[in-house]
């Protein structure tokens, strides 16, 4: 069982016990969203295939952390006495998906 949903322009497959890490958003650690932008549903028996969304589906999600990496841009010209380093951190949300409930 499988769905693909939609959250910040980006589309997401996954299934019950998948950790994603979706766009920076003020919640707790611990607090449980449900993310109903479901675009596709496989379960065992079929697939329900939204125009352009599942009706009544969801995606119930647990946060589990705040994880971030900082990332280094350097520029360097020989022989110039030229250097530069920055760098930019981009913040995310670590999501545990918790259950994947169909259309009633």
């Amino acid at each position: 069982m499988y769905a693909v949903f939609e959250d910040g322009s980006r589309q997401y497959r996954v299934s019950t016990g998948d950790i994603v890490k979706l766009d920076h958003r003020e919640v707790e650690v611990g607090a449980k969203l449900e993310l109903d932008h479901v675009l596709l549903l496989k379960t065992e028996k079929d697939v329900h295939v939204g125009k352009p969304l599942v009706a009544g589906a969801k995606v119930v999600v647990e946060v589990v952390g705040h994880p971030s990496i900082k990332h280094y841009i350097q520029k360097y010209r020989r022989r110039k006495n030229y250097r530069r380093l920055t760098g930019h951190r981009q913040h995310y949300v670590a999501v545990k998906i918790q259950e994947l409930v169909g259309p009633a």
